[in-house]
């Protein structure tokens, strides 16, 4: 089965063409203005010959879609309607999808939605202690994202071990500009980091990650900031950005390295709430086979897979300083021989996993 993969982000468009499961082709279109645009280009140079489906990344899917869905007009409006929730992502997939949908009208279409993977999350964790009539009417719950590398992550990270992904239990740690950690036991999300929105749990490039809800009133009130300016701040001028100036992981190593306070700041406060997770996951698992590490922070920035596992030795948590910091890019193991749990690094495809899933519900 030939598939086409497009996952629209907010500022890139990644692609990928695979045929029965194998990529053939794809690419990455960087610092993209023109969502739609970019689309086109990925559909003019890429052979979409005799193509069986195209899988689109929606990365919101609210409580409706917990599966790969066949796009319709009705679909679409469902989409439509999360907007609110997801106002960074979710415009941008719908355009991808509109464009695709115009260019190659008579191939199917399905989405496939971060927030699928997280579906299985028990109600202890997906709710908050809200009003429960105010939650269920505004649709308020955690709904997790980057459901799709979670989901291909942990089952890589049992076959790296030999094992049945229903008999393990692993942490997943998708870091990157997003970042979100997960508790998968026995193949099934049953914990995340991020929430309502992308917003919450991790410290990321540009979001803020937790903080203290009195903080946005505080500054509506007291700083006389707009909604529309808080919520601006904690998402494009926060985490990493907001506490040293720069997004990019690689310039706070750098700067770190050279002795940079404001960089060690954001480097420590990044790395203290990566552990904060790791250790209550650990506690909510009971038992931890693995710990894996993924995305692009995760898999290439290995101070910050050391420091935020330093300290944990107490709970079999151990990193090997030669095997951390090997440039090797391929699944591995990072702990040493025997450790229980193993600490790993895992690269993510979610373009694969999309593809995958695209290709499963189309030949069903």
């Amino acid at each position: 089965m030939k598939i086409l993969v497009l996952n629209c982000g907010s500022a890139s468009v990644k692609w990928g063409l695979y045929v029965d499961g194998k990529s053939v082709d794809g690419g990455l279109i960087e610092r993209v203005t023109d969502c739609a645009q970019a689309v086109r280009e990925v559909i003019f140079s890429a052979d979409v010959s005799d193509l069986d489906g195209i899988g689109h990344r929606v990365v919101h899917g609210g409580l409706r879609f917990t599966t790969p869905t066949l796009i319709d007009d009705a679909v679409l409006e469902a989409v439509t309607r999360l907007v609110p929730l997801a106002p960074l992502h979710n415009p941008v997939n719908l355009e991808g999808i509109k464009i695709a949908r115009e260019m190659l009208p008579g191939v199917p279409q399905v989405a496939v939605f971060d927030t699928a993977f997280h579906r299985t999350i028990p109600p202890a964790q997906a709710m908050y202690a809200i009003d429960v009539e105010v939650a269920q009417e505004n649709g308020i719950a955690r709904y997790g994202f980057h459901g799709t590398s979670h989901e291909y992550v942990s089952r890589r990270t049992a076959e790296l071990l030999g094992r049945d992904p229903a008999d393990v239990n692993v942490i997943t740690l998708h870091l990157g500009n997003g970042a979100s950690a997960c508790a998968v036991r026995g193949g099934r999300s049953v914990a995340t980091s991020m929430g309502l929105s992308p917003l919450e749990g991790l410290v990321m490039g540009s979001r803020s990650g937790n903080i203290d809800p009195a903080v946005v009133f505080h500054l509506h009130r007291v700083a006389g900031m707009s909604f529309e300016a808080i919520d601006d701040l904690l998402n494009q001028r926060s985490g990493l950005k907001g506490l040293c100036g720069d997004n990019d992981m690689r310039e706070v190593l750098r700067r770190r390295a050279d002795g940079d306070a404001a960089a060690e700041l954001a480097f420590d406060v990044y790395c203290e709430r990566v552990k904060m997770y790791v250790g209550g996951y650990y506690a909510l698992l009971g038992r931890v086979d693995a710990i894996t590490f993924t995305a692009g922070v995760g898999e290439n920035a290995a101070p910050v897979r050391e420091a935020s596992l330093s300290g944990l030795g107490a709970l079999g948590i151990v990193v090997d300083a030669a095997r951390n910091g090997s440039a090797a890019r391929d699944e591995r193991l990072i702990s040493p021989d025997g450790a229980v749990p193993a600490v790993c690094v895992v690269p993510t495809d979610e373009e694969l996993e999309i593809a995958n899933q695209t290709a499963e519900l189309l030949a069903r």
